[in-house]
């Protein structure tokens, strides 16, 4: 499915470059337009936060949780408090006993997902993309450009797709420059602090480079996962927590012709 869009004033033309194999700048691609789309920070951020809540589990409580037990208050005449005890003395039921029901348990009728209109969400990814294409936002992500790279994204011939190793894609990034980021990522793996530990998010670390794809079978893609901070994509699976992670846009792309076209395809944006 094509998603049309128009922009309805002038702007400038954004380019990419292009490197081949050998980490060697080629030539300047221009950009389709879309890379000039404005960048809506505040759409990108609720997009973000409507694609985050979409995965969290409604949580609720077992309705009889904490009233299992047959009390009623002694009344006055005991210097107790009047709330509801077993035979023995023991307090029970109240919100404020041990072992008495919660005042207010989570329940699944809570409204978590921040819902999003589809039409917004594809204009965020647009401008995810487009931020993608902006130097200011790239390098206050704290990515690191190489100064032979003169514009992000990173255009890269479609024969990159067929590398199938770790260790190649590793020489490739060292001889463009790219390889600081993912080392950067690396330095900044730490465990977290806190329970989260305990429930399988034992290790943060800060996103690096992302790769765009023209699918999910390219062989270059088991060679890549695995790398710190890294993830891929392709134009039918655009996400945009991948896109802008925390709802912070412009991260250091890779983009292979084969997968820009297909962008060019997808998402149209046109001038009246």
């Amino acid at each position: 499915m094509v998603n049309k869009f128009l922009i309805l004033y002038p702007v400038e033309k954004r380019y990419g470059t292009l490197l081949d194999l050998n980490g060697n700048v080629v030539d300047k691609v221009e950009l389709p337009l879309l890379f000039s789309y404005p960048v809506r920070v505040d759409l990108i951020r609720r997009a973000v936060l409507s694609a985050f809540t979409a995965r969290v589990q409604p949580k609720g409580r077992d309705p009889l949780a904490g009233k299992r037990r047959v009390g009623e208050s002694w009344g006055i005449g005991y210097s107790v408090a009047r709330v509801p005890r077993l035979d023995n003395g023991r307090a029970v039921l109240a919100p404020n006993v041990v072992g008495g029901r919660r005042q207010f348990a989570p329940t699944t009728m809570r409204k978590i997902h921040e819902e999003i209109n589809k039409k917004e969400m594809k204009l965020a990814i647009i401008s995810a993309l487009s931020a993608l294409a902006n130097v200011k936002y790239v390098t206050a992500r704290g990515h690191i450009i190489p100064p032979q790279i003169s514009s992000p994204p990173i255009i890269i011939v479609n024969e990159f797709e067929n590398i199938e190793s770790t260790k190649a894609v590793k020489e490739y990034l060292v001889k463009t420059g790219l390889w600081q980021n993912i080392e950067k990522a690396q330095n900044s793996v730490k465990i977290r602090s806190g329970k989260g530990k305990m429930r399988g998010r034992r290790y943060k670390e800060t996103k690096s480079m992302l790769f765009i794809v023209s699918s999910t079978q390219a062989p270059v893609i088991k060679a890549i996962r695995n790398l710190p901070g890294v993830d891929y994509l392709t134009p039918q699976t655009l996400n945009i927590c991948k896109l802008a992670p925390g709802g912070m846009p412009g991260r250091l792309a890779i983009i292979t012709q084969k997968a820009l076209e297909e962008l060019s395809k997808l998402y149209v944006v046109e001038k009246p």
